[in-house]
């Protein structure tokens, strides 16, 4: 791995590689669905949620074939052979993740389109990244990771046949993945306060849409939540601080600024950061296809001038190993913990630095919380702390 960049350490993160969906289907599932054409069956797919049942999770966990685990192409091979001829890769940095179970264990990894800085806009050059490793759990530490670069000297051949949109082929057979196309996508008028800058659109692998923002006054970063499509969550409102609603699939906690008619991501319940749950949070989701320019890079460097000439427009390091993390939100553990967001808010409702209520304490923020890439483990430690009503703005 490179050196870190230069510059405080405490907001530089490890990047993870990949690309997979949600989950790799049993085989018993894949021929089911098969079976299902025609009209009846589209209709049904729109309408219906997907029925999850024991019977086929134990039949799942217990099915018994041969995987050679310690070979990254067999188990590609068996990834790549699982899914559909073309695939949607929802995240915005391009991951593709998935899960199975091997031997009574869950293993989990993604498959990552990663646009090198030349081809982000539009004109190609990516590598295309492989990742698994059995999954962890509060109990039971994850393995190491696995990851390899898929190319053709293994030969993986990738193709960009249009804009983000990419075919891989691999042992006879060709998967196209389309990258998620939020280039339209803006925030409604009135969403930004005055001073903020737009970055670009965010798709988490939650399935909740961002607007990341930029205050260059407090030097800070916000992710909005994007309600101008409909939200995949319920939320319910904190106790005692009805601003604060929190999600009760995600756990996301925001809140509801009092200046603007908006939300404001604060809050990831810890143990989803810890492990490096698809509920942790935005800031491994960076809108990577959509960020014009410099704008970006900018705006890190207002808040770490000593990375200049270290990054590049993406916030990486050279290598792109290192990437600068922007993680405004905390961790949390129980709902009482956010109440001092809302304290702060109403104290400093007219004041200049109002905005930093809802960035977490930066000194609690340390290199051990950095989101990793491929071959780094994926476990986070605890994150930062909510800033205090005292503590100026980053």
């Amino acid at each position: 791995m490179p050196p870190m960049p230069k510059g405080s350490a405490k907001n530089l993160r490890v990047t993870r590689m990949a690309v997979v969906p949600a989950a790799v289907v049993p085989a018993a599932v894949v021929l089911a669905a098969v079976t299902l054409s025609g009209p009846r069956a589209a209709a049904q797919e729109q309408t219906r949620p997907t029925l999850e049942t024991n019977e086929a999770y134990v039949e799942d966990v217990t099915r018994g074939f041969t995987l050679d685990v310690k070979d990254p192409m067999a188990v590609f091979g068996f990834v790549f052979a699982s899914l559909p001829q073309q695939v949607k890769v929802y995240p915005t940095e391009n991951y593709y993740y998935f899960k199975f179970h091997y031997h009574g264990a869950q293993w989990a990894g993604n498959i990552r389109i990663e646009p090198q800085d030349a081809g982000r806009d539009g004109e190609g050059g990516v590598v295309v990244h492989f990742v698994y490793y059995q999954d962890g759990s509060q109990w039971y530490d994850e393995e190491s990771l696995t990851h390899i670069v898929l190319n053709a000297a293994r030969g993986v051949t990738v193709e960009h046949t249009a804009p983000l949109v990419y075919r891989l082929s691999f042992g006879g057979r060709s998967v196209v993945f389309a990258l998620n196309d939020l280039s339209q996508v803006r925030p409604p008028a009135g969403t930004l306060a005055p001073g903020e800058t737009f970055i670009g659109p965010i798709f988490d692998e939650s399935a909740i849409r961002f607007f990341l923002v930029f205050n260059a006054r407090l030097k800070l970063f916000h992710y909005v939540l994007d309600e101008t499509v409909p939200v995949a969550d319920e939320f319910f409102s904190a106790p005692q601080h009805p601003r604060i609603v929190v999600g009760k699939r995600t756990g996301f906690a925001f809140y509801r600024d009092r200046r603007r008619e908006r939300k404001i991501l604060i809050g990831v319940f810890a143990d989803n950061y810890r492990f490096n749950s698809w509920f942790d949070g935005p800031f491994d989701q960076l809108p990577d296809n959509f960020i014009v320019g410099d704008t970006l890079r900018r705006a890190i460097l207002k808040v770490e001038p000593g990375l200049k000439g270290e990054i590049d427009r993406f916030g990486s390091a050279p290598g792109g190993e290192v990437r600068y993390e922007i993680r405004p939100y905390a961790t949390y553990r129980s709902l009482g913990e956010l109440g001092r967001v809302d304290d702060c808010a109403r104290s400093r409702l007219n004041a200049a630095s109002y905005y930093a209520c809802f960035v977490a304490a930066s000194e609690e923020r340390a290199p051990a919380a950095a989101r990793q890439r491929a071959h780094q483990r994926r476990r986070h430690s605890e994150g930062a702390d909510l800033r205090s009503p005292g503590e100026p703005g980053t």
